[in-house]
């Protein structure tokens, strides 16, 4: 069956500006992190983008390496837009990285010149596009010199291949080098992707919100999954934390659920799920979009009304301070880190 956007798409999601650019992206993004591999079959994946474009979701992240396999969901993504999306390009934000183990050898990882741009060429002929909108380096290089990695990211731009450029997991030190090489290239550094939810603020102990002023984005604003009822009672069959993806089940302790429960409890009395909450408490300082994962549309389509109450009371920050905080579940603190 052919696929029409719905005509109301743009009427509920609000748009924000990225940084000091004019490019603006929608409040929730859509991250292809998992579920976009191997082992889900392609018409879910079709359905979750179709749901997420009609949410007024414009904005479809991706990397080199995700799948499973590396690059299936590169591919699966390419292939939806020629199903789904042909005729829309000009309304999607695509965006792709470089940085983690791509293929094997001394080339296929980190952040030289040969990697980010041999990376980039192989994106694009996996999505069948001409550009992507952004293209980021995936994490800092210890052992390239920064203005390598920089000046790779400035040539994808000027070459063509992206729009624009951006950094992910870089600490706040790291991103104040990163922002001043880009500055003097030309190539301002349009976003940045952390990792920061209600159980893992390493970003406001690192000092990296002051540091991007209102040009950060939010990533796994959802704490790969724990942030939704899911794990209310435990941890469930068929989840991340059954399957080795990305969440280890030893993080669900008693003192989790009991602090999960706690979570909903204030989110049932916003009138929000417990997803719907963690994404507002995301987007209610300077953060331009939270990048959410969906296994199933109906997910998707739950994350988008977060954008209806994103107000937050003093009583309910703090009540919501007191049961969250800092949990030990930054997967990235080793390349935030600069390690």
């Amino acid at each position: 069956m052919t696929y029409t956007p719905s005509d109301t798409r743009y009427d509920t999601m609000s748009y924000r500006r990225c940084g000091k650019s004019g490019l603006k992206l929608p409040a929730v993004s859509l991250g292809l992190w998992h579920n976009f591999g191997d082992d889900t079959p392609h018409q879910v994946k079709r359905d979750i983008c179709r749901t997420a474009f009609d949410q007024g979701i414009t904005h479809f992240d991706l990397a080199n390496n995700y799948g499973p396999m590396p690059g299936s969901a590169e591919l699966a993504f390419g292939q939806i837009l020629r199903e789904d999306f042909t005729g829309y390009r000009d309304e999607l934000i695509i965006s792709s990285k470089a940085g983690y183990l791509m293929w094997p050898g001394p080339y296929g990882q980190w952040g030289s010149r040969k990697y980010l741009i041999a990376s980039c060429d192989q994106s694009l002929k996996r999505l069948g596009l001409d550009y992507v909108d952004i293209f980021y380096s995936h994490r800092f290089d210890p052992d390239t010199p920064m203005e390598e990695t920089m000046g790779a990211l400035d040539h994808i731009v000027r070459s063509g291949r992206a729009l624009y450029a951006g950094i992910s997991s870089y600490n706040s030190e790291r991103t104040r080098e990163a922002a001043a090489i880009l500055r003097d290239l030309g190539t301002p550094c349009l976003i940045h992707q952390p990792s920061y939810n209600m159980l893992n603020r390493w970003v406001e102990r690192d000092g990296l919100l002051e540091t991007l002023d209102e040009e950060g984005i939010a990533f796994t604003p959802l704490a790969q999954g724990l942030l939704t009822r899911k794990y209310l009672s435990g941890v469930p069959e068929g989840s991340r934390a059954t399957q080795g993806k990305s969440l280890n089940p030893d993080a669900v302790t008693p003192e989790m659920v009991k602090a999960l429960n706690g979570l909903n409890d204030i989110a049932q009395s916003r009138g929000q799920t417990l997803a719907q909450m963690a994404i507002a408490w995301v987007l209610r300082g300077g953060v331009t979009t939270a990048l959410i994962g969906a296994s199933k549309p109906e997910q998707v389509v739950d994350c988008a009304g977060a954008v209806d109450n994103l107000a937050f009371t003093d009583d309910e920050l703090s009540r919501i301070d007191e049961l969250s905080g800092e949990k030990g579940l930054n997967l990235w603190a080793a390349s935030s880190e600069g390690v």
